[in-house]
């Protein structure tokens, strides 16, 4: 018997000493916010500001903020019970209403960080084929605030999770998905830069993008315009110009349902920016962009400012900010080598600016248009601006 209570009691751990100091309180606020501005995201922000009252005071003063979208509400989505998540849509009826699911139970944490928990919605994008209609972007939550679904989970606009930071310099804001429905295989990017109204827009596409990994030998891609060569990763008979059967194989309308989509799409962007923009005066930076990499569109410092400070002309039936007329510049080539092996096949460059801004220098262009995506599509933009330039127009819209 004595032996066995001797045993008990070599297996009973004496109470620490709650006198001792927690080493990690003795951190200054300043390493903790370089943390907090490592981790960026709102959704671990928002656990991180419930796990004491020192983060709860410090959370808020985070300058870096990244806020990944759960899903796209679209009015017709929450005002019929009846409409079906996967519906069939156009490429157009696409922009703005797609519905994500996302992970809900890191935003419970913000409920203490948001303090009231009325929820006030973000307009959003319309059709262009269909009557205009205005959706919410939506971080989803498990608390009781904010915007029920029928799901019964609850939604936050990213104009209410961020409402209680109050010191955001960089913001960046990402959708589940881009607006644009394009076919499997057809390359479309864009980059906007935005004040009150558009400054300036790029937009890269490709019929078609060949990997020679994929696909096997590059150079049958090739074949009938003789082969790769030194002539910027184009065909020996290509000259720079456009060929007629661009004209009549449907390939400028195409072209023309890109450009117009990804302005209607960019346009649609900065007008859900309003209210996030005006609320928060520290921002230096501000971009939305989406996981798929489909778009970006991006304000400093500067075009921030102008926003506040000039009335904007948006289109309220259609819930976007008005394009203006429009110059703008096309370079084509029928099949585009770049240096990794990728072909693309019909690649388009279009860079576009207000007509009412002064008169450009090719130079100047050419420097502006070839830096605004990253690799690879950077050195396809590059090759893309040394051939025939061609001069477009468009009324505002």
């Amino acid at each position: 018997m004595s032996s066995l209570l001797s045993d008990l009691s070599m297996r009973i751990y004496p109470e620490p000493d709650r006198s001792e100091s927690d080493h990690f309180d003795r951190l200054p606020d300043s390493i903790l916010l370089l943390v907090f501005n490592n981790i960026g995201d709102v959704k671990a922000l928002g656990r991180c500001c419930v796990v004491s009252r020192r983060f709860h005071a410090l959370v808020p003063q985070v300058e870096n903020v990244v806020v990944r979208v759960d899903c796209v509400i679209s009015d017709d989505d929450s005002n019929s019970s009846n409409s079906s998540s996967d519906k069939t849509r156009g490429t157009f009826s696409n922009l703005f209403r797609l519905v994500f699911g996302g992970i809900v139970k890191p935003l419970q944490a913000l409920g203490q960080l948001l303090g009231p928990k009325r929820t006030t919605l973000v307009s959003g994008s319309s059709s262009t084929s269909s009557p205009p209609s205005s959706s919410f972007l939506a971080v989803g939550s498990g608390d009781d605030g904010g915007e029920m679904d029928q799901g019964g989970v609850t939604h936050h606009s990213p104009t209410q999770v961020l409402k209680n930071f109050n010191e955001i310099r960089v913001l960046r804001i990402e959708l589940p998905s881009g607006e644009l429905g394009i076919e499997d295989g057809v390359l479309l990017k864009w980059r906007a830069d935005f004040g009150s109204t558009l400054d300036n827009c790029v937009i890269l596409g490709a019929s078609s993008v060949i990997n020679p990994n994929a696909s096997g030998d590059v150079n049958n891609a090739l074949c009938g315009v003789g082969g790769n060569n030194n002539n910027g990763g184009v065909g020996v008979d290509d000259n720079g110009s456009i060929p007629d059967s661009f004209y009549t194989n449907g390939g400028l309308k195409l072209r023309v349902v890109w450009t117009i989509s990804s302005l209607i799409a960019a346009s649609a962007r900065h007008y859900l920016l309003q209210p996030i923009i005006s609320e928060h005066k520290t921002l230096d930076n501000l971009v939305l962009t989406d996981a798929d990499g489909q778009g970006v569109l991006h304000m400093n410092r500067d075009q921030l400012e102008e926003l506040r400070v000039k009335p904007l002309s948006a289109s309220l039936a259609s819930k976007r900010t008005l394009v203006p007329a429009l110059n703008m510049r096309l370079w084509y080539a029928p099949h585009l080598e770049l240096p990794d092996g990728v072909v693309l096949k019909g690649a388009t460059l279009v860079a576009i600016r207000p007509s009412e801004q002064s008169p450009k220098k090719e130079t100047s262009d050419v420097s502006w248009v070839s830096t605004v995506f990253e690799e690879p599509y950077r050195t396809a933009a590059k090759m893309l601006v040394k051939r025939r330039t061609y001069c477009l127009e468009m009324n505002s819209f």
